[in-house]
């Protein structure tokens, strides 16, 4: 896979990946009401296919040689283009509208700097919710301890709150209404009313690659979170 985009001094847009290069096409594929649509690049240098593998090529390429990224993502007036999400990450909720979690999860995090994950799940239902885990140090094994990193320590104080550990700050009212006030300042910024959060939720500890929520390159194994959640989550939509 060649390049399809790319940004240039003088020619750059905080947050996008840039526009097309010469030799090279790009579209979005079916975009939606918002313009996001899958990214698809078309060129001889981008993609030729699987070597010796005609049916993984035809699920990826299409008669006219477009590659389907399963990126999902927009493009400006101006021709450049950003990322929103993986269509596997997609939620559709129950009135079938699609939602980028990432995104959500992202200005999440930058309004609640006492959280180390912001899990947006919501799918098949009528609205989305999210799972909160707070900052924590790790165990001499990898694993989360209960005891909490210290810069949530000093959010808790600025708060007025005395918690050191993980158990403790998950029952502190004052900690829960920062997280509510974090969560509306995020959806101020949403895209949408249906990429808004209505509840959340703390875990009882946060995610690590060796408890299995994080992949081998701390990605977060999203279906997995949701089966080991289930209960809280089914807690949101009772």
């Amino acid at each position: 896979m060649g390049p399809g985009t790319v940004s240039l001094p003088g020619a750059n847009l905080l947050g996008s990946v840039g526009r097309s290069i010469e030799g090279s096409e790009t579209k979005i594929h079916e975009p939606n009401s918002d313009g996001d649509g899958e990214i698809c690049f078309k060129g001889r240098y981008n993609f030729m296919g699987y070597l010796h593998d005609a049916e993984k090529t035809a699920k990826v390429t299409d008669k006219n040689g477009w590659y389907y990224t399963g990126d999902i993502g927009h493009v400006d007036d101006n021709g450049f283009y950003f990322i929103t999400g993986r269509i596997k990450e997609i939620l559709i909720t129950s009135g079938g509208e699609n939602v980028a979690p990432v995104p959500i999860e992202q200005e999440m995090k930058k309004q609640l700097r006492m959280c180390s994950s912001c899990v947006v799940v919501g799918d098949g239902k009528k609205f989305l919710s999210m799972l909160v885990t707070l900052k924590c140090r790790l165990a001499p094994d990898g694993l989360p301890s209960d005891e909490l990193d210290e810069e949530v320590i000093d959010i808790c104080k600025s708060l007025g709150v005395e918690a050191t550990t993980v158990s403790e700050a998950v029952k502190s009212s004052v900690v829960h209404q920062y997280i509510e006030d974090g969560m509306h300042k995020a959806n101020e910024k949403a895209v949408s009313n249906v990429a808004k959060i209505k509840k959340f939720a703390f875990l009882p500890r946060d995610f690590s690659i060796y408890s299995g929520e994080l992949t081998p390159t701390a990605k977060l194994k999203r279906t997995f979170v949701a089966e080991i959640y289930a209960k809280i989550i089914d807690q949101f939509y009772l």
